[in-house]
């Protein structure tokens, strides 16, 4: 009996047990008996893939430590196979539970975020090819059979149709071989798709500052423990070069690499430069990939061949087989929170994962999270500043136009001082970026006859115009309309009126300003793939583009030396609301795209345009307050205990029936923790109080950081009874208020 299994004896039976854990949403393992005959051919370990019965269907799981439930033997089902995949590390498993104790998710719904791809547990099937046996039998030579046979005393095996096509013959001449035993069929091992990356390189000058950086995170690596880095520099200052130094350390150790980025698709420019470094491409792993793709991919990572992996947030959930460091580029981007399934921050996790693994982590960013710093203050993560531009160059100069002043025409969007300044980037022969957070043409559609606005059926939300596609578009749901020539609630036509703008209004207002000036807009719905931004990142490196119209995918990570003026069209999207982090948010976005201004020999500029100009961000911005702007949040946070100095929960009760959802919060309400270092507000209509079709109201739990708050949720929810008709949702440490 192995020292994870257990003997179950029933009637004077025995039958050896084991824990299997299903990637499905359940919060525990489920027994399974283990054949005589399986152990002996197969022995089982901690962390193997196994197929199990399930009801009337197999399903893959993995053998979990743990105990076994006491249940009858006529009830126990069997482990039907064991499969050929490298089993999940121990350190994975505890990664595994970390994640979802934290996050208060069930074990089986993290798993199957470490099991995304089924197929890839499963074999390849070896490809078959056809040799010379080393003595040909006496044949009837052809002329096609000839070719075969000359083909193959060059080339080795190959397969049917490789060797029906470099013979220029049939493949039912090489079945008549096979059948009189002229050819001998063999098992070839699958091909490797990815390349071993050059590590040794020589790579790019380091300045005096990226040199001392990059220095200790090499000894990290080498050294092979935990180790947590905040590697922080204004845009342009080199920060990848640095980090990278890094994952060439893990390379010469024969080891693993992790980089993540926030959005694969913006990461066009990252991708041609690690091919330049190292001689070949990392392994992607993202939306974008074909199910074929992924499932070389996930099972690369898994034996060792794929070296170095970038990917979006879900690239945490690999199966490394040696991970020797992980990367998480633009640390502070919202967009490492995942908002469905199970609900979670990436760099987070990914920090829990390097602990686990006992490698080091590093957190790189122009505008780090507040959170990230204080746990610099706190003495847990080392930072590393790179407080200038490599090369020499400058960081633009950024002004501010106050937009009660300097006001565009009635109608247009873009001010007097901002057009005149394009103007003169245009006439000198080098690019602009007008950057706008709105996608579509107006985020509003109402009529001027009797005011109805078109809003989503299925959400509380206004219907965006998309006037190049031609549809009015939810941005939650997806729901779409044509727009329609009359208003659907008083019939008048020619009264619907588009209300603020959006980067295809803006693209509008500056074609008929510049009609001869080559305009490009960059948004997610035009740029979400890795080809796309390739496509779009060639035209403004061979100078086709001049301008770029483009959202927050275009604010971060982008190196174009000849873009010298950056506008910022509306600076006071973002700033309103509840959201805590607000404030935080604006100022990295703002800065992080005026950083994309003069990154060459050029020098550069930012034109910020704001209705508030005297707001604490756009100050920031115009004194290049950096250091100062975050202290000030830092002491507001700290005055009022939230985040990083608080704790924060999200609960989000949703259903389709309203009655249901609102008898639910009811009740909760009622057995809500509140007491000493335990605040909860609410229940409240969310401010998205429909959703897909879902009813949903809100509490948000505040805590001391002394408190354990998941224990006193799952106590809160234990006991309170919830219909089943109504769904709850956990968000720890909550990016969204919606």
């Amino acid at each position: 009996m192995s020292s994870f299994s257990t003997t179950i004896v029933d009637a004077g039976v025995e039958l050896e047990c084991v824990s299997v854990l299903l990637p499905l949403p359940l919060g525990r393992a489920y027994t399974y008996a283990v054949s005589a005959d399986l152990s002996a051919k197969h022995p089982l370990e901690i962390g193997d893939f196994v197929m199990v019965p399930l009801g009337a269907r197999e399903v893959i799981g993995v053998i979990w430590d743990g105990q076994v439930d006491d249940v009858p033997l006529a009830k126990i089902k069997h482990v039907l196979a064991k499969l050929d995949t490298p089993g999940m590390p121990e350190s994975t498993r505890r990664f595994a539970e970390w994640v979802a104790n934290y996050n208060m998710a069930s074990l089986g719904s993290v798993l199957k975020m470490l099991m995304s791809v089924p197929d890839a547990l499963k074999s390849p099937k070896p490809i078959i090819a056809y040799s010379l046996p080393i003595k040909i039998p006496k044949i009837h030579m052809t002329a096609a059979r000839l070719k075969i046979i000359d083909v193959l005393n060059v080339s080795g095996p190959l397969s049917a149709n490789a060797l029906a096509k470099e013979a220029g013959v049939g493949t039912g001449v090489i079945k008549g071989l096979v059948k009189i035993e002229a050819l001998q069929a063999i098992k070839l091992p699958p091909p490797t798709f990815f390349k071993e990356p050059n590590w040794d390189a020589l790579g790019p000058t380091l300045s005096f500052e990226q040199d001392l950086a990059a220095r200790n995170m090499r000894g990290s690596v080498k050294e092979g423990q935990f180790s947590a880095s905040v590697l922080e520099g204004v845009p342009g200052s080199g920060k990848t070069e640095v980090y990278l130094e890094a994952v060439c350390e893990a390379l010469a150790q024969g080891r693993q690499a992790l980089v993540l980025l926030p959005e694969i698709a913006l990461g066009a420019q990252w991708l041609a430069r690690f091919n330049e470094r190292f001689g070949c491409a990392p392994a992607e792993w993202h939306s974008d990939l074909t199910q074929a793709k992924r499932r070389i991919t996930w099972r690369a990572v898994a034996t060792g061949e794929a070296k170095v992996v970038v990917g979006a947030r879900s690239a945490l959930f690999l199966p490394y087989k040696n991970l020797g460091v992980i990367i998480i580029d633009e640390e502070h981007d919202q967009s490492f929170k995942q908002e469905d399934g199970v609900i979670y921050n990436a760099r987070d996790m990914a920090v829990v994962r390097a602990k686990h693994s006992e490698i080091p982590i590093i957190l790189a960013s122009a505008t780090p999270s507040l959170e990230s710093l204080q746990n610099v203050v706190l003495g847990r993560y080392q930072h590393f500043d790179l407080p200038d531009r490599y090369g020499g160059a400058k960081l633009p100069d950024i002004s501010i136009i106050d937009m009660r002043k300097d006001r565009p025409d009635p109608g247009k969007w873009i001010s007097p001082k901002l057009i005149e300044a394009l103007k003169e980037t245009f006439d000198a022969g080098e690019q602009a970026l007008l950057f706008l957070n709105r996608r579509g043409y107006a985020p509003l559609t109402l009529c001027q006859g009797c005011g109805h606005r078109f809003q989503c059926p299925q959400c509380t939300a206004w219907l965006v115009e998309h006037r190049l596609i031609g549809r009015l578009q939810c941005h939650h749901c997806g729901y779409q309309i044509k727009p329609p020539k009359q208003c659907p609630n008083c019939e008048q036509e020619d009264k619907l009126y588009a209300c603020g703008p959006g980067v295809e209004r803006v693209a509008e207002e500056f074609a008929k300003l510049f009609p001869d000036v080559r305009a490009e807009i960059a948004v997610s719905d035009n740029i979400n793939t890795p080809g796309q931004a390739q496509g779009l990142v060639m035209q403004i490196e061979t100078r086709k583009v001049d301008l770029i119209i483009g959202t927050q995918i275009v604010a971060k990570g982008y190196h174009f030396p000849f873009l010298t003026l950056v506008g910022i069209i509306d600076a006071d999207v973002g700033l309103t609301g509840g959201d805590l982090r607000a404030l935080e948010r604006t100022y990295q976005l703002l800065y992080q795209v005026s950083g994309r201004a003069g990154r060459g020999e050029l020098p550069g500029r930012v034109l910020v345009q704001t209705y508030d100009p005297e707001n604490a961000v756009m100050q920031a911005l115009k004194n290049g307050d950096h250091k100062g702007f975050i202290e000030t949040m830092t002491r507001d946070r700290q005055r009022h205990k939230m985040p990083p100095f608080g704790r924060l929960v999200g609960v989000i009760i949703s259903g389709l029936d309203e009655y249901a959802v609102d008898q639910a919060a009811h009740d909760l309400a009622r057995t809500a923790p509140r007491d000493k270092g335990v605040m909860t507000l609410g229940p409240a209509p969310a401010p998205l109080t429909l959703l897909r079709g879902r009813h949903r109201r809100r509490f948000l739990i505040k805590a001391d950081k002394t408190v354990n708050i998941q224990a006193r949720i799952r106590s809160w929810l234990q006991v309170t009874k919830v219909s089943s008709k109504v769904r709850v949702q956990l968000d720890i440490d909550p990016y969204s208020f919606m």
